[in-house]
C-alpha cells in the first residue's frame, strides 16, 4: 500500500467551496490585469528588450549596497545591480536597457565608476554580453511562438486522449489550424495571436461538447494569468527563463488536472449513472488528495531551494515555478473539476447498434 497522508474516507466538500474559490482567482487575475495595464503591459528584459549584462567579481566581499553607491553617478538607463550566487561568492551582475551606447563605453564607464568606489583593481568584469532591440524583438516573437503551438498541441492533445473521441479530435485540429491561418493573415501581433486562438480553443471546446478538455483549458488559462500577474504586481522581469517557466506551469498544470479529470471518469463509469455528478467529483478529488498533496509538496521543496539556494540567476525563474506549481495543484481542484460540474461530463459519442430484446 502506497503512502498516503489523507484518510481514504475522507469528505471533504471541494465543490461547495466552488463560489469562494471563484471570487478568489477572480480578484487575483483582476489585480494581476489592472498592474499590466497601469504599467503599459508586461515589464520586458533585457532578453526581450535589449540592453547588456555585466558580469563581476570583486577581489573583498562586499554588500549589494557599496555597489550600487559606486554605479549611483553612472547614467545608463534601467541600471540594476543584482548578488549573483551566495554570499561568498562576491559575484553581481550589472544590467542596464541601454543598447545606443557601445559595450567598450559601458565598459570604461562602469570601470571608472566601481575603480572609485571599490578600490583600483578591486574586481573583475567576467563577461559582457549585449542583446540588439531587433534581437530582442526576434527572441520576444520566438518565445510567444512557443507557447503559442504549446497551448495548440495541447489543446488538440487532450480533445484527444482525454476525451477519447478522435473525431472531434480532428474537428478540433482543423478549427485551430484554420482559426490560426485566418488571424495570422490579419498581420496581428503574436500576443494578440495567441489571445485570439484561446479564445477560438475555448470556443470549440464548447461547441464539440469537449467539457474536460474545456475545463481543463480554462484551469491553464487561469495558472498562467496569475502568474504573470502576480509578476506584473512585483515588478519582475520577462525574459527567456520566465517562458521557460511558464511552459513548465502549463505542463504541470495540464498533469495534475488529468490525474483529476481521470478519476472522474474512472467514478461516472462504474456508477453507471448512480448519484449526483457533484458528488462523484468531490469522491473522486478526496481520491486523489493525498497523490496531489505529496506530489505537488515535494516539487514546492524542490523549487523552494532553488529560489533560497540558486542564486540570482535562477531566482526569477525559480519564483514563477513556486507561484505556478501552487496555482497550478490549486486549480486543478478548484478551478477545472467546478467548470466541469457546471457543463457536465462529456457526453459519450452514439456509434453503437442497440442491444437485441
Amino acid at each position: 500500500m502506497g503512502l498516503q497522508i489523507i484518510k481514504p474516507d475522507t469528505k471533504i466538500d471541494f465543490i461547495g467551496f466552488r463560489k469562494i474559490a471563484f471570487l478568489i482567482s477572480a480578484l487575483v487575475i483582476l489585480m494581476g490585469l489592472g498592474s499590466l495595464v497601469m504599467q503599459g503591459g508586461p515589464k520586458y528584459g533585457i532578453d526581450f528588450a535589449g540592453g547588456m549584462i555585466v558580469q563581476i567579481k570583486t577581489e573583498k566581499q562586499v554588500d549589494v549596497e557599496t555597489v550600487k553607491e559606486s554605479l549611483a553617478d553612472v547614467e545608463l538607463p534601467g541600471l540594476v545591480v543584482q548578488r549573483l550566487g551566495l554570499e561568498d561568492d562576491s559575484e553581481f551582475l550589472i544590467r542596464t536597457s541601454s543598447s545606443e551606447v557601445s559595450s567598450g563605453e559601458v565598459r570604461d564607464m562602469l570601470s571608472t565608476a566601481l575603480d572609485s568606489g571599490l578600490g583600483k583593481g578591486g574586481f573583475e568584469v567576467q563577461r559582457l554580453e549585449m542583446v540588439g532591440p531587433k534581437v530582442g524583438k526576434d527572441l520576444r516573437t520566438k518565445a510567444l511562438e512557443a507557447m503559442f503551438f504549446a497551448v495548440l498541441l495541447i489543446a488538440i492533445y487532450i480533445s484527444g486522449r482525454f476525451e477519447q473521441r478522435w473525431t472531434a479530435a480532428a474537428v478540433m485540429a482543423t478549427g485551430l489550424f484554420a482559426g490560426q491561418y485566418a488571424l495570422a493573415l490579419t498581420g496581428m501581433d503574436m500576443a494578440w495571436l495567441i489571445v485570439g486562438m484561446l479564445a477560438i480553443t475555448l470556443g470549440l471546446c464548447w461547441y464539440l461538447k469537449l467539457n474536460y478538455a474545456l475545463g481543463a483549458v480554462v484551469a491553464l488559462v487561469h495558472d498562467v494569468t496569475i502568474t504573470v500577474g502576480i509578476f506584473s504586481i512585483l515588478g519582475k522581469e520577462f525574459d527567456l527563463t520566465i517562458i521557460a517557466a511558464l511552459l513548465t506551469i502549463i505542463g504541470y498544470s495540464l498533469n495534475d488536472t488529468i490525474i483529476v479529470f481521470d478519476r472522474i471518469r474512472e467514478n461516472l463509469i462504474g456508477s453507471k449513472g448512480k448519484g449526483e455528478f457533484k458528488s462523484i467529483i468531490n469522491t473522486s478529488v478526496n481520491q486523489t488528495l493525498s497523490r496531489t498533496l505529496l506530489t505537488s509538496g515535494t516539487t514546492l521543496l524542490v523549487v523552494l531551494c532553488l529560489y533560497v539556494l540558486g542564486g540570482g540567476v535562477i531566482h526569477d525563474f525559480a519564483l514563477a515555478l513556486l507561484i505556478g506549481i501552487f496555482v497550478g495543484t490549486y486549480s486543478s481542484i478548484f478551478v477545472a473539476s467546478p467548470v466541469l460540474l457546471g457543463f457536465g461530463p462529456t457526453p459519450p459519442e452514439v456509434d453503437e447498434e442497440p442491444e437485441a430484446a
